[in-house]
């Protein structure tokens, strides 16, 4: 793979720090060091104002906008939603003497910026040279809560070296803000005033009227004066405050922030209760907040923290993952989601795809099972509109959408939206997954299997048989590939599928003899007949699963294995990426692909297919693929270790864990790789941990990268916590809190308790 990691940021294993500032570099930045807290996110953005290239991003999770899609035919969408941008409430302006601060335009010097993974903190500082030689240190604070999701804090301290005076500052709340990728702002101002100490602004968007209270107090000791300050769409406050040399003072922002959705909710009773929130930070203390954020992240590496000896780098990096992993989401909102880009930035619209399930959620079955439960709450609450869509495509059942925010599909690619079957199959996937290592039985009989019902009658009226063959199959799709278009029964859809009806079976069968006045009630309420479970096991029974069977090689779908090869290494890398380079229609007329399609049925049902079978199609498919997708190589990492491609296992491995930090695709300026940073702790537990959990029991198989002294890593399991912990010598395996908890290990059933089970790595090499 032709990526060259940039590399300017300073190696710490607790956080990403950048010394000097780079022009050229800022927005990579602002997406880097952004900030979230699963219900609100804002970027890296200088908050005094930059004239130069920045994006003033402050994104809410689940808060709208649409926009009209010109369709012409049934069964296209007609509308799309996507995450606006919302109220900078960092908005600051700072001067001295009349002349204000702009790091386009002033001078400075000693500039340095951090992200603390320990304190949850972004803080940036420079000395300020005024033109007339005034030099003014500045250290910018902000954090947002993790203990109450509303609540975001800002400080700014300032101390003249050589000089006494007073500085000028505009603070406030700014609804002007522009949503780049539409290129216009999309708020309303409903009120806005100043009461009881609290400057607010109800803001509400154009078309879905979705409303955002933003209320802030501040607080300066030093504060000479202060007056109100009003304008379009904004509200602050103008402060001045005393400078003496040598000496410290401080200016403190609290904000509250409280989104709304629900119309009903009358904007008078929203602006109360917006105030009354706010009005509880007034004389709050910014230090003893500040601590609060660093004892829930101090938690936070107590539970989740995967450490690596030897390799300063992918320490940083695996920390950097887990810290935005945790910031995206943790189960506190029930009813979220996770977008493509977390709370980072404009591009895919902050909608969710199929990586949540797919990718996203192994990290939180493991690490925080609440947050992986209210993960498919989220497509449990929108099931109505997954039923909804799949009549729209002539269909029964629940087709859930390839990208959304709120459960309604917001693809105006049809070719995506329309073709692509997969993540219906992939949040029966989720819920299997989910169940399997947690037990949560209760989840699965009051919710789940009511989704997994109707995503099996979507897939029960979406395929058709095969006139020739006579098995059913799927015709007309794209597979997870996107480089194959309207291809006839792709191998991974039609698995897929076939798994999903087998499973909907089986849960019918547990939940009808062990909760069957429960079933009852479901099945009579969903209107579930013997004969339609009858057609679901006949069309698992005979679905089409191309593969040649001489060499055991699975075909992506019919006639792949007839189409034009292009040696994939024979293209330039002038011409990547591909979207932008090729014409269109160009990407689908070879047996070329982005990302793994075959291969990642063979991870995800890693327990159905031999060593031998694995092998014979990575050599297959690897070859072939350009990964073009930032979740395409940590798939092929997994799978390069578990068939003894160490070294090859390692390269895929190399940029997972700092494809943002290092800027590998050219492209972290639009925003953090969300799914592909999830991706990266399962390159490092499925992959160098060897970790399969489709099973029965969950399996371990540990190898250690040569590079490495050590690594550990911790999860959660049943009623269990358990630390692997993996050195050259030995791997061993401990049961740190909760029951002894029976695994496979290295091929052998152990029960782990508090004593561990410790294993010579020597031993295992000839297993």
């Amino acid at each position: 793979m032709a990526k060259v990691a940039d590399k300017y940021l300073v190696v710490d294993t607790w956080k990403v720090i950048e010394n000097d500032f780079d022009a050229a570099r800022n927005r990579v930045s602002e997406s880097i060091f952004s900030l979230g807290n699963e219900y609100m996110g804002v970027r890296a953005y200088p908050e005094e104002g930059y004239s130069g290239d920045s994006l003033i991003g402050s994104y809410f999770n689940g808060l709208f906008e649409e926009s009209k899609v010109s369709a012409h035919y049934k069964g296209i969408i007609r509308s799309l939603r996507f995450m606006v941008n919302a109220v900078d409430w960092l908005y600051t302006r700072i001067s001295v003497n009349g002349e204000s601060l702009d790091l386009a335009k002033s001078k400075f010097s000693g500039f340095r910026r951090e992200l603390d993974f320990k304190r949850g903190k972004y803080v940036r500082t420079f000395v300020w040279e005024l033109s007339d030689g005034k030099q003014l240190r500045l250290t910018f604070e902000r954090f947002v809560s993790m203990n109450v999701s509303s609540l975001g804090c800002q400080r700014i301290v300032f101390e003249p070296l050589n000089f006494s005076g007073q500085v000028e500052i505009r603070t406030g709340l700014d609804f002007s803000v522009i949503h780049e990728d539409q290129g216009r702002s999309f708020w309303g101002s409903v009120r806005q005033g100043q009461e009881d100490g609290v400057t607010a602004m109800l803001g509400e968007t154009v078309l879905t009227k979705n409303r955002l209270y933003s209320g802030f107090i501040f607080d300066a000791p030093n504060a000479l004066e202060s007056k109100p300050v009003e304008g379009d769409r904004f509200i602050g406050q103008d402060v001045s405050i005393k400078l003496v040399q040598g000496e410290k003072s401080t200016f403190d922002k609290f904000v509250y922030n409280y989104a709304e959705k629900d119309l009903s909710v009358a904007n008078d009773q929203l602006w109360s209760t917006g105030q009354q929130q706010a009005k509880a930070y007034i004389g709050a203390s910014y230090l003893k907040l500040e601590q609060e954020q660093a004892n829930y992240w101090e938690n936070v590496w107590k539970e989740s923290d995967i450490v690596i000896e030897g390799d300063p780098e992918n320490q940083q990096g695996i920390r950097f993952c887990i810290f935005n992993l945790y910031q995206t989401y943790h189960g506190d909102n029930p009813g979220f989601n996770i977008g493509a880009k977390g709370l980072t930035g404009e591009a895919y619209r902050g909608l969710a795809f199929w990586d949540t399930e797919s990718y996203c959620l192994p990290f939180y079955i493991f690490n925080n099972p609440k947050a992986a439960k209210s993960l498919l709450e989220f497509r449990y609450k929108s099931l109505p509109y997954a039923l909804e869509r799949a009549k729209e495509l002539d269909c029964k059942g629940a087709f859930y959408p390839i990208a959304t925010i709120d459960g309604t599909e917001s693809c105006d690619l049809w070719q995506h939206s329309n073709l692509q079957l997969h993540v219906g199959t992939a949040v029966a996937y989720g819920i299997r997954h989910y169940v399997n290592i947690t037990d949560d039985v209760d989840f699965l009989y009051e919710k789940g299997l009511e989704m997994l019902i109707e995503i099996s009658r979507f897939y029960a009226t979406r395929g058709q048989w095969g006139q020739k063959s006579g098995l059913y199959g799927y015709f007309g799709v794209m597979g997870p590939d996107e480089f194959q278009l309207m291809v006839n029964n792709n191998c991974y859809i039609n698995l897929m599928a076939k798994k999903l009806f087998e499973y909907t079976l089986e849960v019918i069968d547990s939940m009808s003899n062990e909760s069957a006045v429960a079933f009852k009630a479901l099945a009579e309420r969903l209107a579930l007949t013997d004969e339609e479970q009858a057609d679901w096991k006949h069309k698992a029974e005979f679905m089409k699963i191309p593969k040649d069977e001489e060499n055991g090689i699975f075909e992506e779908h019919d006639g792949f294995f007839d189409m034009p090869h292009l040696d994939i290494h024979s293209i330039p890398v002038t011409e990547f990426p591909l979207y932008s380079h090729w014409s269109y229609d160009r990407l689908y007329r070879y047996d070329m692909i982005k990302q793994p399609d075959v291969l990642m049925f063979m991870f995800l049902y890693s327990g159905d297919y031999s060593a031998a079978e694995k092998l014979a199609n990575y050599e297959y498919y690897e070859s072939r693929c350009i990964h073009e997708s930032s979740l395409s190589p940590s798939i092929h990492s997994i799978l390069a270790a578990e068939i003894g491609k160490e070294e090859e296992a390692y390269q895929f491995f190399e940029f997972a864990t700092r494809l943002d930090l290092d800027n590998y695709n050219r492209n972290t300026r639009e925003g953090l790789h969300t799914t592909s940073i999830a991706a990266a702790w399962m390159n490092i537990v499925y992959g160098f941990g060897g970790m399969r959990s489709d099973g029965d029991h969950l399996v371990l198989r540990p190898t250690i990268p040569a590079r490495w002294d050590s690594y550990s890593f911790p999860i959660s399991y049943k009623e269990s916590k358990l630390i692997v912990e993996v050195n050259k010598q030995r791997a061993s395996i401990k049961a740190v809190s909760g029951k002894a908890i029976e695994l496979t290990i290295y091929g052998q059933t152990h029960t782990v308790t508090a004593d561990g089970v410790t294993i010579d790595l020597a031993q295992t090499v000839q297993q």
